[in-house]
């Protein structure tokens, strides 16, 4: 392996792809230069290698931080200061030191080796620890995930920031930290506070954007609407579903992630009382539910979107409007059709149901449907979940019958056991 050979695969590159980064940096530097695979394959494999032409040079010198003499070729000395004469005289003097400091340029491609190195199996690891958190978060709820997530986080932010890796794995550990801050995100609206829910969301839009990933960028915004809705800033929360959108759009987002945006597109407009704007957020929704998409051309952060969510919006539309028999058998639809594995989401649309039959007059169902949210409260540890019961609580105790009396000790004793 020659010395070009070997640059190009220290720096995370296969033959394509440097070819692909080659082109970048020349549109980049405003320079008209190419090179082909084939051509990149004589310079890795012939001895002495062809020169590259003075345009070709300095994309080189610019990509690796190196003089070309120092990537194997044999250069005239004419061609020794390509990356000098860039530009005018202050140029000159500021890029100086890439030509005449090798070794120094040398270490920032090929850093010194008492570095930890990461590759593609610790990627694979920390991918299934993030996919774990879906996992626990869904069975238990979002306060056992959050702490598992923080230290999914610390132990990210410390191998971004003390470890040695390709370009292409460091793109990829820090897609998954933005897609744990919108975890995270989502953990603080389930939990509270408010405020660290928020910020989770911004540091995840942030670093979406730092990687120009505009699936992850989606990913924020939407769990930034929840978040606004609960913070009471219902005009941040419409600018996010907008700008969704139009990032959804430019990117060419298949039908589920559409689907994601018109859900939160509902919530806002349901949490502000525009109900015939929620009507056509929902029938949005339906349109992109209905069609066919390859499971997986979905992102995993948009795989909970289908017929159960739009059920559930479509009932907060009901409730928010004063409806609660209109909302009952849309909540009901939405239990049903929750599989198994989502623990927490049955125990929270179950307890949503309960609420309904209360408000329309249904007492003793909504106690036994509540019952049934009880029967598993112990294993989940959702704050949400626990307001919610409160309040269902204090509602029942002005009714005082005896199915009511009985609801109200059992939420009473499970409150009192600290199981949230």
């Amino acid at each position: 392996m020659n010395r070009l050979a070997w640059l190009r695969k220290e720096a995370g590159y296969t033959q394509e792809a440097f070819v692909a980064a080659f082109a970048r940096e020349a549109a980049r530097l405003g320079i008209d230069s190419s090179v082909s695979v084939r051509q990149l394959r004589r310079w890795e494999n012939e001895s002495p290698p062809p020169l590259p032409h003075p345009g070709q040079q300095v994309v080189l010198e610019t990509v690796f931080g190196l003089p070309l003499s120092e990537m194997g070729f044999a250069v005239p000395v004419h061609r020794h200061a390509t990356v000098q004469r860039i530009g005018n005289d202050g140029d000159v003097k500021r890029r100086a030191f890439v030509a005449g400091t090798g070794a120094l340029a040398a270490a920032a491609v090929l850093p010194e080796r008492h570095c930890p190195h990461i590759g593609a199996s610790d990627v694979a690891a920390f991918r299934a620890r993030l996919a774990d958190l879906y996992t626990v978060d869904h069975g238990s709820g979002g306060i056992p995930a959050k702490a598992r997530a923080k230290q999914l986080e610390q132990h990210l932010t410390r191998t971004l920031k003390e470890s040695v890796c390709t370009a292409k794995t460091g793109r990829a550990l820090q897609a998954m930290l933005s897609e744990l801050h919108s975890n995270q995100a989502w953990y603080g609206y389930d939990g509270g506070p408010v405020d660290e829910a928020r910020t989770a969301a911004m540091e995840a839009l942030t670093a979406a954007q730092l990687i120009d990933d505009a699936m992850l960028q989606i990913s924020a915004l939407e769990t930034l609407v929840l978040t606004d809705i609960k913070a009471d800033r219902a005009w941040e929360a419409a600018s996010a579903v907008e700008a969704a959108y139009g990032l959804a759009g430019r990117a060419g987002a298949g039908p589920t992630v559409h689907l994601v945006i018109a859900l939160r597109e509902a919530n806002v407009a349901t949490h502000v009382g525009d109900t015939v704007a929620a009507r056509r957020a929902l029938s949005r929704a339906l349109s992109y539910q209905s069609r066919d998409e390859d499971s997986s051309e979905v992102p995993p952060w948009a795989r909970f979107a289908g017929p159960v969510e739009i059920d559930y919006a479509t009932a907060e539309m009901y409730a928010r409007a004063g409806k609660p028999r209109g909302a009952v058998s849309f909540l009901r639809a939405a239990v049903d059709g929750l599989g198994g594995g989502y623990a927490r989401n049955t125990a929270w649309y179950r307890s949503k149901l309960a609420c309904a039959l209360l408000d329309a007059g249904e007492a003793e169902e909504a106690c036994a449907e509540m019952a049934g949210v009880l029967d598993s409260y112990g294993e989940i540890s959702s704050s949400r979940l626990t307001h919610r019961l409160r309040a269902f609580q204090k509602t029942i105790n002005a009714l005082g019958t005896t199915a009511v009396r009985d609801t109200s000790d059992r939420i009473h004793d499970a409150l009192r056991g600290g199981c949230a």
